[in-house]
């Protein structure tokens, strides 16, 4: 193992560490770190993505194991964000789009992410309400294009429209963006299928790396660590990340 790929597994277990403390995968972190060590737009994508599917996978299973995923919150949301994720992957960008657009949604992440920590106003506090069948087919569908085509998982951008929006609870929000997040995942891969080659052989070790850092985030952040802190450092890091991307 060279020194970049130990440094790269350090810095996708942090990263994995932070984000499933907040109830996300961590695509948009894992693209940040990508973007800043020089990967070109193929890597980073299908490395993003099957970063998210792993962790997004063990998110999943423990809301699962746990019984707190309602399949009936997830499949509207699910059933158009699928072939939608599949058609983003399947387009593959220059670099002179895909790193500006990967940047504004670096930025559009952080802005989201910074909201969601120090907004005054309190979710949760009325019952949830069921979110119109359109409503949720087209929030699903466009976040998926979005997503596949950048190599995001998508629940970074549907928790904060659900907890706004009031159509689940804070829970229900983190199980909905885990299924989402591995659902429009696998679906981005198998559309970027010609962009497989360019996945780096160092794959397996940051797999390994992103597994330990997803199950110690969501042990920790469920118990000790505040969850407004947390956003708020990871849409400063979102933020720096996003603007050196457009600008360099």
């Amino acid at each position: 193992m060279n020194s970049e790929t130990l440094l790269l597994s350090v810095a996708f277990l942090v990263t994995a560490m932070v984000y499933a403390a907040v109830g996300q995968a961590g695509a948009s972190g894992y693209l940040a770190i990508m973007g800043l060590a020089g990967f070109g737009p193929l890597t980073m994508k299908t490395t993003a993505l099957s970063l998210n599917l792993l962790v997004a996978g063990i998110g999943t299973a423990l809301f699962m194991r746990s019984g707190r995923l309602s399949w009936q919150s997830v499949w509207p949301f699910a059933v158009l964000g699928f072939p939608f994720s599949m058609l983003g992957g399947a387009l593959h960008l220059p670099e002179s789009i895909y790193f500006p657009l990967v940047g504004a949604v670096l930025i559009l992440s952080a802005l989201q992410m910074a909201r969601t920590a120090f907004s005054a106003k309190r979710t949760g506090l009325d019952a949830p309400a069921t979110p119109p069948f359109a409503a949720a087919l087209t929030t699903g569908a466009v976040i998926g294009f979005v997503s596949g085509t950048t190599g995001t998982g998508g629940g970074v951008f549907l928790a904060p429209i659900i907890l706004t929006m009031n159509w689940g609870t804070a829970r229900q929000t983190a199980a909905t963006s885990a299924v989402y997040n591995l659902v429009n995942s696998f679906a981005a891969l198998i559309g970027a299928y010609t962009a497989w080659p360019h996945i780096p052989s160092s794959l397996p070790i940051w797999l390994v790396a992103v597994a330990a850092g997803g199950v110690i985030g969501a042990y920790v952040g469920s118990r000790y660590l505040s969850d407004r802190w947390l956003r708020g450092i990871l849409s400063f890091l979102l933020l720096m990340s996003g603007i050196k991307l457009i600008w360099e």
